[in-house]
């Protein structure tokens, strides 16, 4: 009896061990992927609080739970069981759906940096206009989901690339973890920025001056938050997908660029005391320069495509014949 007790204690000791293994295997991927996505993860900060301003106080934070709760099935329902397929059935496509994924992010950091450069009014559109606010609401909310699905796509490629040698259960569970890590991060944050006038506010009423100091400047802070979160959005998708590239660029031994941006991180990295954060900087001011190549390429080819209906519309200015 001894002996069987002795026995099954034993394989309960086995299990327990290779449960906790596996749970350290499962942390160290997870924690992998989350920093490897970083990036996509600020990039998907800064875009998102634009989709819930403009509303009434009290419809902000529901949107941005719809935004959310739309993330989530995006991981869950279509790319965490794409991503398994991908890594089961054809894992070298991954290198080359990521590089596709960073040169969409190049084309539309690009398109960002010319407008900010070519100065024109900010009218609504005529189909914005005719909305009413809970359809215009819905209209927010579902650009914003389709936005969060091209983020999260590369954020979960990112992280698939960085777990690829583990099993597959581990992968799973993983990528399970990052998203809905990364999710309670970004949305969290994002509810605190839409919020944070109306906090501001509150503090304002209050009895101590130095709170309403504070609350003051919270509100008039308000408008270059955006603001910043707009430009640190597009810095992220540039250095992003240029360094997706350039890592891609390596893994097919075209090494000349990715030799070029190395080689400038190496030099940056020298400096005493903080060449750890310069050498960082200098690489992703290096990516940032070939996402912005890469971005420029796109958009100059699409701009050759002739869109639909352009041609039509264009002899509808002209007017009739003469």
């Amino acid at each position: 009896m001894s002996v069987g007790l002795a026995a099954l204690l034993d394989d309960v000791a086995a299990i327990a061990k290779v449960a906790a293994a596996s749970l350290d295997d499962v942390t160290a991927a997870a924690g992998k992927a989350s920093a490897k996505a970083v990036g996509v993860v600020v990039d998907d900060t800064a875009v998102t609080p634009s989709y819930a301003v403009g509303f009434t106080p009290d419809r902000e934070l529901p949107i941005v739970w719809k935004i959310a709760l739309g993330s989530l099935r995006n991981k869950f329902l279509i790319l965490l069981p794409g991503a398994l397929l991908l890594s089961a059935l054809a894992p070298w496509a991954v290198t080359p759906i990521l590089m596709l994924g960073g040169a969409y992010l190049c084309y539309e950091a690009t398109e960002k940096v010319i407008e900010a450069f070519i100065t024109h009014e900010e009218v609504d559109s005529p189909a914005e206009f005719a909305l009413a606010s809970k359809d215009l609401e819905k209209e927010k909310i579902a650009g914003a989901i389709r936005t969060d699905l091209i983020l999260s796509a590369e954020i979960m490629a990112i992280s698939l690339a960085s777990v690829a040698t583990q099993p597959l259960a581990i992968q799973a569970i993983a990528l399970a973890a990052v998203s809905v890590l990364l999710t309670v991060a970004v949305y969290g944050v994002v509810g605190l920025i839409v919020k944070m006038d109306d906090i501001g506010l509150h503090m304002a009423k209050g009895r101590k001056a130095g709170l309403r100091a504070l609350g003051r400047g919270l509100v008039k802070a308000m408008p270059y938050l955006l603001e910043g979160l707009t430009f640190v959005g597009t810095a992220a998708m540039l250095w992003v997908g240029g360094g997706i590239i350039v890592h891609g660029l390596e893994q097919y031994h075209l090494g000349f660029i990715p030799g070029l941006v190395e080689a400038g991180k190496h030099w940056a990295g020298g400096a005493p005391m903080i060449g750890a954060f310069t050498g960082w900087l200098a690489f992703a001011a290096g990516s940032a320069v070939v996402g912005l190549i890469v971005g420029g390429v796109v958009v100059g080819a699409l701009h050759l495509v002739p869109r639909k209906g352009h041609g039509k519309a264009a002899n509808d200015e002209a007017g009739p014949p003469v």
